[in-house]
């Protein structure tokens, strides 16, 4: 059967959340150190961060978290065309072409569009409303990372062809609990990989740059990191989403960020950043020991709210890429969802989270 055409998966109308997958398809490593060719990739790993930081700066989409491995990267991004809409023409314009600059400096980097390069745009109105929609366009961020990264590792290769193993895949994500389960998946992997043995010696991962951001705090005593995450104090982790989302103390509507770094400031999980970094350290655990262990006291109400245990969570983090296809959530998230797409069920595993239908 053929794979669905992306804008029937990803609406860049709709705020949607995703775990997009990206494999290298070439003998040589992505990153690291290749143990064919005895070359070292590893520099590519800082490419790859950079590009999207930088992608974080110019679209209407969150990063939630992100991982770089050796020949593969993976990322939880959250589309918000609410943010685009309350970009001004001129602003759509601007952020445009950064990403596709008509000119450019000595290095490469793009020089300040000029103002008949926006008006271009800007009095086109059939141009400027498909540039604010692709400005929110999960595929179109994927574009923008994969074709900047072939085109520079096929420069140092000196050779050309293929670099992606094909189009990349992607996961609905339809809850809190498989949104929850997904960014510690996400984050786990180098430990899942046995390249790392816990989540502070994981480069290039989400969880690792938050971690090294909280290490630098000069207040550590204070327990409330709620306005600090949204603060522009994060320097390795800034332009990633908070991770906490305060209902009573969050705008309800597009939340923008004043930062320059990311497209808001809004949390995607109803724990702190404190909680689900403890949480992945005794995930990150019982995953490399190979035994699920007692959870704490003080985590276990995460899971008990999700109707999940210590078995079932660890489990579900520790597959959660083979239990799951084109989408990922509770029975019921996965049955709305199958009505929604017109089909009568979704691809996973019977109940893979382990929730009571209760």
């Amino acid at each position: 059967m053929a794979r669905k055409p992306r804008y029937e998966v990803a609406d860049p109308a709709e705020i949607q959340v995703f775990h997009a997958v990206q494999r290298c398809v070439r003998r040589a490593f992505l990153c690291g150190d290749d143990p064919f060719s005895g070359q070292s990739f590893e520099h590519r790993r800082q490419w790859i961060r950079d590009r999207l930081e930088f992608l974080a700066s110019v679209f209407g989409i969150d990063c939630l978290t992100y991982t770089v491995l050796s020949n593969h990267l993976h990322i939880v991004l959250r589309s918000r065309p609410d943010v685009v809409a309350a970009w001004t023409d001129e602003e759509v314009a601007r952020r445009w072409l950064r990403l596709f600059p008509h000119r450019r400096k000595p290095d490469g980097s793009p020089e300040i569009p000029s103002k008949p390069e926006i008006d271009m745009i800007v009095n086109q109105p059939e141009v400027l409303a498909q540039r604010r929609q692709r400005l929110s366009d999960v595929s179109w961020w994927m574009r923008c990372t994969a074709e900047n990264i072939a085109r520079r590792a096929n420069r140092e290769d000196e050779c050309t062809g293929r670099f992606w193993e094909g189009r990349y895949k992607l996961q609905s994500l339809l809850d809190e609990a498989s949104l929850l389960a997904c960014a510690a998946y996400v984050d786990l992997n180098p430990i899942r990989a046995a390249i790392a043995e816990t989540p502070e010696t994981s480069d290039y991962t989400g969880a690792k740059d938050r971690i090294d951001d909280l290490a630098e705090r000069e207040d550590r005593t204070r327990p409330n990191t709620h306005d600090w995450e949204r603060s522009r104090r994060r320097r390795k982790s800034g332009w990633m989403s908070p991770i906490e989302i305060n209902e009573q103390d969050d705008p309800a509507g597009p939340c923008l960020e004043s930062s320059g770094r990311r497209a808001s400031s809004k949390g995607f999980l109803s724990v702190s950043m404190a909680q689900y970094l403890e949480l992945l350290d005794w995930t990150g655990r019982q995953l490399r020991d190979g035994k699920v262990g007692v959870i704490p006291e003080h985590l276990s109400p995460i899971l008990s709210r999700m109707g999940l245990d210590a078995t079932g969570w660890c489990d579900v983090v520790c597959k959660f890429g083979r239990v799951f296809k084109r989408a990922a959530g509770t029975p019921e998230s996965l049955a709305k969802e199958a009505i929604r797409c017109g089909q009568h069920w979704l691809c996973a595993h019977q109940n893979p989270l382990g929730l009571s239908s209760d």
